[in-house]
């Protein structure tokens, strides 16, 4: 089964990238014995094509990935100039309760839970027929708009530092200042994640509605249950209540994250190409040899996998099979691409 799933993936993935093949031959063994045929095969068609995009796409990837690292290590430094003092006067405060010490976990709980829903989400595509995103595309999209609001938190928290409400960075604590650094590797390995959960300083505005509302919005975009937006509409809200109420965040930089990560992810999202829908059949099926019957070469498949522009006239020509649009056809191509024919 492994010599016939990388014979598959060698008519679509880059020949020059034996280490790609490698990787899929390893991927096709651990996973086979865990799968039924049916699904078995499915999953392999979807993995070599996503495999393609990371080829080509896997330097934008590993940008966003460095730059949660730096988004770190830029918390973990103004730790160091952090000064506990009064709590500020704020209106989240006086209105909801405080949950305590012993229930901070609550709202923690919340996001990741909103975190590994939203991962598992993205998967999605290696299951079912109905495939609305490319995996690797969808990521690359959500990278950047998480990179561009980090940037904006690191430049707003490092501006002007605000004493921390939550319990470790209040006054008498002794993890409300850090040491001078005895070593640059103290700093460079941030202590993780104890030194994440036990930040203080970075306040304005809240990481983890960044993520929530990235998370949010993207579902919102790119998600097919009316439910599940509507619901995690108001996770999202249920959230931000729990955070202030939590003590972690000042009122402000929950308020601050809901216009910024909102107006961010607009304007990103209206500069970067448009994914193609693959719900509605408007694309090609990327699994297609690099000999293509119809002499289009692999960087055309690869401009409409990124939502540019072709020839129209040709583009409903191919995409037409027997008068019929949609995902059946893709599917079926998809079948006859799993089966070597």
């Amino acid at each position: 089964m492994t010599l016939y799933i990388t014979r598959e993936a060698s008519k679509v993935l880059p020949s020059h990238n034996p280490s790609v093949l490698l990787f899929f031959s390893f991927f096709a063994t651990f996973l086979k014995p865990f799968l039924l045929p049916q699904l078995w095969r499915k999953v392999c068609v979807e993995t070599s094509v996503e495999l393609q995009l990371l080829a080509e796409k896997w330097k934008l990837l590993l940008a966003g990935l460095v730059f949660q690292y730096i988004h770190g290590l830029a918390a973990r430094g103004v730790h160091y100039l952090h000064q506990p003092g009064p709590i500020l006067q704020d209106l989240g405060f006086m209105i909801l309760p405080e949950l305590g010490k012993e229930r901070g976990y609550i709202s923690e709980s919340l996001f990741t839970f909103v975190f590994l829903s939203f991962v598992l989400w993205t998967f999605y595509p290696f299951v079912y027929h109905s495939k609305r995103f490319y995996t690797v595309l969808l990521w690359r999209r959500v990278l950047a708009f998480l990179v561009a609001c980090q940037v904006l938190r690191i430049i707003t928290f490092y501006s002007t530092q605000l004493p921390g409400p939550n319990y470790h960075c209040r006054e008498g604590s002794k993890l409300a200042r850090l040491p001078p650094p005895e070593s640059v590797t103290e700093v460079l390995l941030i202590n993780f994640p104890r030194g994440v959960v036990y930040g203080c300083g970075d306040l304005i505005f809240s990481s983890h509605m960044i993520f929530t509302l990235v998370f949010v919005l993207t579902y919102h975009k790119y998600g097919s249950k009316r439910f599940i937006k509507l619901l995690a509409w108001v996770i999202a809200i249920i959230q931000s209540l729990l955070i202030v109420a939590s003590r972690k965040h000042y009122t402000v930089d929950i308020i601050v994250a809901w216009y910024t990560v909102n107006l961010v992810v607009f304007f990103i999202d209206k500069k970067l190409p448009e994914m193609p829908d693959r719900s509605s059949g408007s694309q090609p099926l990327l699994l297609l040899s690099v000999k293509e019957k119809d002499g289009k070469s692999r960087e055309e498949n690869l401009k409409l996998l990124n939502g540019n522009s072709v020839d129209t006239a040709d583009w409903r020509q191919r995409m037409q099979t027997n008068g019929k649009h949609g995902e059946e056809s893709i599917h079926i191509r998809s079948e006859s691409a799993a089966n070597g024919k």
